[in-house]
């Protein structure tokens, strides 16, 4: 099965919670996110169906991913919340392990940004969090 999933640094969780010596904290996403990809091509038409077609840039592949953290503790939704918080507008690490047919183990670690996030607040002390993750070619 395919886990989706970042790290908060332990520095982040401290500094989130305004504590001292806190673990890090692994945010895996629920089962039932999506991906979508998408290529940039530039294309040019031309009479009689004829056309012609070239990548834009070095980059071309646009990923979105659409996830999400349902039923989970409000202090780990606010952690999450937090951390996005922090890095908006700056690229963090997005893990994503999966497993091919042949039963290896993939791991691959793309650079994404959360732009924005919904929080749904369904009891007291369980909250939700969902958004969009873009991937970014950044160092």
């Amino acid at each position: 099965m395919a886990t989706f999933s970042f790290t908060i640094p332990a520095s982040d969780v401290n500094s989130i919670k305004n504590t001292t010596g806190q673990p890090s904290f692994e945010a895996v996403a629920d089962r039932g996110l999506s991906r979508q990809s998408k290529h940039r091509v530039l294309t040019a038409r031309f009479g009689d169906g004829y056309e012609q077609r070239v990548r834009d840039g070095i980059n071309t592949k646009e990923d979105m991913f659409s996830i999400s953290f349902n039923n989970r503790d409000a202090e780990d939704i606010n952690l999450i919340a937090g951390f996005l918080d922090d890095k908006a507008g700056t690229n963090f690490d997005f893990v994503i392990t999966d497993t091919f047919s042949s039963g290896i183990l993939s791991t691959s670690t793309l650079k994404v940004v959360c732009d924005g996030y919904n929080i749904n607040y369904s009891q007291a002390d369980n909250h939700g969090l969902s958004c969009q993750l873009r991937r970014v070619y950044e160092p």
